[in-house]
């Protein structure tokens, strides 16, 4: 039904700024190594300034190399497609080898592997601390360096503080994740309904044959627009070139707000058909459902949690780790690396479950969505005709087998 078309342009996404802002490895591309000043070439005394800077940045970059291919990992895990499950799906999912399925993949996952630094910093804490507290008590320090001790009360007080930050951290963040599924629901169900009824209401003849054909890649071009619009990354040109024409193509990638564009060629068409007033309104009613849904993303993709409660989350983590060797030295001594290495695994894992589904867009599986879409209308089409010539002959049978008082022929 739809023209194939060969294009390729390069998009520029409405929402980069803001993504790039919150997201600066996306500045260019995955974040590479980089002088922190420029290099200056000097001689004299001077020589010796311009070889301690050298000497400091690559110290810096050396420090960032384990961060940056932890974030490298986890950016490139958010950019795949995610796939709906099928009744295959399910059954794997409560399979009773799940758990081993899952400790096996443990290290190919981007949220165990983004965490990889503050993990090991941690633990590198306490060895350090274990480590200083064991010269003092074997006396290879001067008596002048005390044990680094303190009282577990404190952390027996603060314990639930911290158990409920992380949960409302974790829920808030899910009630986002939430929020956008449900507003994609909207969105589908809304593309759909409406492509209905253009197919049961304009006429598959002339001039409005055209128009209707038209009208249905405009209705399945929309979710794909607004799925570019809501991940970083897309290719929109690419998405919708087997769907819109070129032409058409390349007035949507020009302007500001592509998801918007679309609506306007839908919008546009609807008013060429030739409808009565009922029938047009109920269309134009029904593209409530595609603008509300742009405001739903677009609320989710600009305003986040409160950032202050985030930085609260992790600045209590972090101080909390910093000194938990120190609470447990006195019952745990050694212990308190492995102790430190599991506590900062297992809280910092939840408060980066609760950082990756705050955006929930790339969460879901709208390419499919998509796709899923574009073969319904396409199914919708090519049966309408088949359907309504067999109801159509069904009724003229009926009429054939009885007489014209009712009763049946012999």
């Amino acid at each position: 039904m739809y023209q194939s078309m060969n294009l390729s342009v390069s998009s520029n996404f409405a929402h980069r700024s803001l993504l790039e802002s919150r997201f600066p490895i996306f500045s260019t591309g995955f974040r590479k190594s980089v002088n922190l000043k420029p290099p200056r070439v000097s001689s004299g005394p001077e020589s010796g300034d311009s070889g301690h800077e050298t000497l400091t940045e690559k110290l810096i970059l050396l420090l960032r190399a384990v961060p940056d291919w932890a974030d490298e990992i986890k950016e490139r895990g958010m950019q795949q497609k995610r796939s709906l499950y099928t009744h295959e799906k399910w059954v794997e999912h409560r399979s009773s080898l799940r758990h081993v399925r899952h400790l096996l993949s443990s290290f190919s996952s981007r949220v165990i592997l983004s965490l990889i630094p503050p993990v090991f910093f941690f633990t590198s804490v306490a060895v350090v601390i274990a480590s200083y507290n064991s010269a003092v008590a074997l006396d290879w320090l001067p008596g002048i360096f005390p044990i680094l001790r303190s009282s577990s009360l404190p952390y027996q007080l603060t314990a639930p503080a911290l158990a409920l930050l992380l949960v409302f951290r974790t829920e808030a963040s899910y009630s986002r994740y939430e929020e956008g599924r449900k507003a994609w629901v909207g969105i589908i169900a809304g593309t759909n309904d409406l492509a209905r009824q253009v197919i049961c209401s304009v006429d598959s003849s002339g001039d409005e044959l055209i128009i209707k054909d038209l009208l249905l890649r405009y209705i399945a071009a929309f979710p794909v627009a607004l799925k570019c619009h809501v991940i970083y990354g897309s290719d929109i040109a690419r998405d919708l070139r087997n769907l819109i024409e070129a032409d058409d193509l390349s007035l949507i990638l020009q302007a500001k707000h592509r998801p918007r564009c679309v609506i306007e060629f839908i919008s546009q068409s609807i008013q060429l058909l030739k409808l009565d007033d009922a029938k047009r309104d109920l269309l134009e009613s029904k593209m409530l459902h595609l603008h509300e849904g742009i405001g739903v993303c677009e609320q989710l993709m600009g305003i986040p949690i409160p950032l202050s409660y985030t930085r609260l989350t992790s600045r209590f983590l972090v101080f909390w780790h910093l000194t938990l060797p120190i609470i447990l030295w006195d019952e745990c001594h050694w212990i308190v690396v492995p102790a430190t290495f599991i506590s900062a695994a297992s809280l910092f894992c939840i408060e980066e479950v609760g950082v990756l589904i705050e955006e929930p867009f790339p969460m879901l599986a709208l390419d499919e969505l998509c796709d899923l879409v574009h073969s319904n209308i396409q199914e919708a089409a090519k049966s309408e005709k088949v359907i309504r010539n067999r109801i159509i002959a069904k009724i003229k049978l009926r009429e054939f087998k009885h007489s014209s008082n009712g009763r049946h022929r012999s």
